[in-house]
């Protein structure tokens, strides 16, 4: 089921919420024709009538329509509250023909409420959420094996610096043809960590460089290099009353920590001593914070997993061709404490990657690190596997 919503989700970002050239807009409206829900709600008889009966009974049991409706207007917003097995049960069918009938009832209900009038689309494109979408898209196309995943959060990255990468600095939004406002932190930090993600999808001259451009500008224009962390607004940003530091996650995981999360990634994998530094100092700086309330700061409390347990990096190098297996093999099992990038030899990497410090004529070399400690360059499949074994970071 996890599968299914993701691989949803991520055909539904691009089908509605891909502008043509690439970047993602903002949101569409809860409202239309005037009322709340309007576009998403159903009533039983509503289903009943696009659909056999057998598909109705699947539908009707697996997406609530037997239950009280939920909400206001005495309509069903649809939502899964039987699983396949406890369906096929109920049904007395079997799970395979189950799925035929639910299959075939959402694509009919699908066309019907195309049909409708639609919600209004915001069509800002935001950076920072660009950011968060561009990250998701990427670990979803890695672990669903979809291309197209990939492919929709490279046109995203790519607008973005075609759009709103302007003399060195980011910009905020871009709405009818136009980019304005500089950016913020979240702007800066959540495309670094949307940029790294990618980058462990395919390789691409010049992506890892702009990360550590933008890594710069975190470090130039938004670090409070006395008392440690990052203000949401650039040192040349308009006066403010009081120009926040935002520690707490809220809608959105909180800058501070994901500039913390990215300047680990991007020091152990540069040897950029700055980088472990500048996001040592925020995390003294939110320690008091964390320690209060902890509940509210996931993204620092992942910052501090990474500085305390540095993740794994892994460097691959070797012809296109070859790396496949071995970039496969580095992401199973599944390996939240591991980075992995599959460099082409012809590729040019930025300068000062830990593992270009070691020359290797082998078809495939890997380069495995934790923190600033590297193994030596490993040359097979074999010793890959032995040494992934040995040094943990994946969930079996």
């Amino acid at each position: 089921m996890f599968c299914a919503v993701a691989t949803e989700t991520g055909e539904w970002a691009m089908r509605e919420m891909q502008a043509p050239d690439g970047g993602y807009y903002a949101t569409l409206d809860a409202d239309s024709e005037g009322a709340e829900g309007t576009f998403y709600l159903w009533t039983p008889d509503q289903v009943r009538e696009r659909l056999s009966a057998e598909e109705y009974a699947a539908f009707a049991a697996g997406y609530g329509l037997e239950q009280p409706p939920n909400f206001e207007s005495h309509a069903w917003h649809l939502r899964v509250v039987a699983e396949l097995p406890e369906l096929a049960r109920q049904l007395d069918a079997s799970p395979a023909q189950v799925t035929d009938w639910l299959t075939a009832a959402r694509q009919k209900l699908f066309q019907a409420r195309s049909q409708r009038i639609w919600p209004g689309r915001d069509e800002k494109i935001l950076t920072a959420w660009n950011g968060l979408m561009i990250r998701g898209m990427a670990i979803a196309g890695r672990h669903l094996e979809r291309a197209d995943f990939v492919v929709s959060a490279e046109r995203a990255l790519d607008f973005i610096r075609a759009r709103l990468w302007k003399n060195g600095r980011l910009l905020a939004v871009h709405k009818d043809g136009q980019s304005r406002l500089n950016a913020y932190l979240d702007d800066y930090a959540f495309l670094i960590d949307g940029i790294l993600e990618l980058l462990q999808c395919r390789w691409r001259d010049g992506d890892l460089d702009f990360a550590l451009a933008l890594a710069e500008v975190l470090l130039d224009q938004f670090e409070d290099r006395e008392a440690g962390g990052f203000y949401f607004t650039a040192n040349d940003h308009e006066p403010l009353i009081q120009r926040p530091k935002p520690a707490h996650d809220d809608a959105l995981p909180a800058g501070n920590g994901v500039a913390a999360q990215v300047l680990l990634k991007l020091g152990h994998l540069t040897g950029r001593i700055a980088y472990l530094e500048a996001a040592e100092r925020t995390l003294r700086w939110a320690w008091p914070i964390i320690r209060q309330i902890p509940i509210a700061c996931d993204a620092l409390l992942m910052a501090l997993e990474e500085y305390l347990e540095p993740a794994q990096s892994i460097i691959l190098r070797g012809e296109a061709a070859a790396l496949d297996a071995w970039r496969e093999r580095c992401a199973r099992p599944y390996a939240p404490h591991r980075l992995t990038l599959a460099i082409p030899v012809d590729a040019a990497p930025p300068a000062g990657l830990l593992a270009e410090r070691r020359a290797s004529s082998a078809p495939v070399t890997a380069y495995l690190c934790s923190g600033l400690e590297c193994l030596p360059p490993i040359t097979t499949l074999a010793d890959l596997d032995a040494a992934l074994a040995r040094t943990g970071a994946a969930i079996p």
